[in-house]
């Protein structure tokens, strides 16, 4: 059985960092768009009996969700023997439970569809939501992108009398890990949303004073909590303030908040491919293509991934 990539149209940049990492060449594949925006899927060479290895994003637009589907679909219709959906990020995590009357948990819906789809395996990176992995009910590996950003932050030399701020109680468990392997200490933001993509930051528990400050969160959206910890964190007199965050979603005013805010660094990973007008001064990308092409190496070889998790 030999392994065989293929990527869709979300993040072909990252599926071809991933092959080139594995010294493999990507599958071809045809993907077009009907005049009427169906999709029409189709492999152009023989998968039969393959390890099938689906690289795609489901961020936004949700045609790159149906598109995963698709892939998914046709991989299984053309007798591969196994089929791993390779999805570093994984859209809609965060309406991952019911916390309204009247609305979907849609995580879990993205998830029965990717079962539904034909999928044997899942493998992701830096979940919203660690729940989401018992949605499946297939095997389910989670990635974590620290390898990637702390190598990173290490070779710059930016974890010198450094202080870890979680920009809201949900982001403390990956803060204080981060805190622990970079030997730094831990502050946190305590505050409020009054509603969706809106936030206010109500006070700062920890000491960041004289410090070097790092924000540390899975994920930038609208980069209104980021820019509130980072101002808040200014105010106590932070010297300098920088952000890690794994999926650069950067919607709406995301990027002009980050422009004109206290954050002097953004430091992101490529789950999600930025596009050219979305890249900014301030931006700062990391590959995680070393550590997708290692898990998908040794899945293939049916070996454990779990030492990829150990610093």
């Amino acid at each position: 059985m030999h392994a065989k990539l293929f990527t869709g149209r979300s993040n072909p940049h990252l599926a071809q960092r991933i092959a080139d990492y594995l010294e493999m060449e990507l599958g071809e594949i045809s993907i077009k768009d009907f005049s009427d925006g169906e999709l029409w899927v189709r492999y152009d060479e023989n998968i039969r009996g393959q390890d099938v290895f689906i690289i795609q994003s489901t961020n936004p637009p949700a045609n790159n969700i149906m598109e995963l589907l698709l892939m998914l679909d046709a991989a299984k219709r053309a007798s591969a023997r196994r089929v791993t959906a390779v999805i570093p990020y994984y859209g809609y995590a965060r309406q991952d439970r019911k916390d309204q009357p009247r609305v979907p948990i849609s995580a879990k819906l993205l998830a029965d569809m990717i079962n539904a789809a034909g999928a044997d395996r899942v493998l992701t990176m830096d979940l919203h939501s660690a729940q989401i992995q018992g949605y499946f009910d297939i095997p389910f590996d989670h990635l974590y992108s620290k390898t990637a950003l702390i190598s990173h932050l290490k070779e710059n030399e930016v974890t010198e009398n450094l202080v870890l701020l979680s920009p809201d109680v949900g982001s403390i468990p990956l803060s204080r890990s981060y805190a622990k392997l970079l030997n730094a200490s831990l502050a946190i933001i305590d505050k409020r949303r009054p509603q969706a993509n809106r936030s206010e930051v109500m006070h700062l528990i920890g000491e960041v004073e004289g410090k070097n400050v790092l924000i540390m969160d899975d994920m930038v959206d609208t980069a209104g909590t980021l820019v509130a910890a980072a101002r808040t964190a200014k105010e106590n007199g932070a010297l300098s303030v920088m952000a890690a965050c794994t999926h650069a979603v950067l919607s709406g005013p995301a990027i002009e908040r980050v422009q004109n805010s206290p954050v002097e660094k953004l430091i992101v990973s490529d789950t999600i491919q930025i596009p050219r007008e979305k890249v900014f001064e301030k931006l700062e990308m990391v590959s995680v293509a070393p550590v997708f092409g290692e898990a998908i190496l040794r899945i293939h070889n049916e070996e454990s991934i779990s030492s990829l998790f150990n610093f």
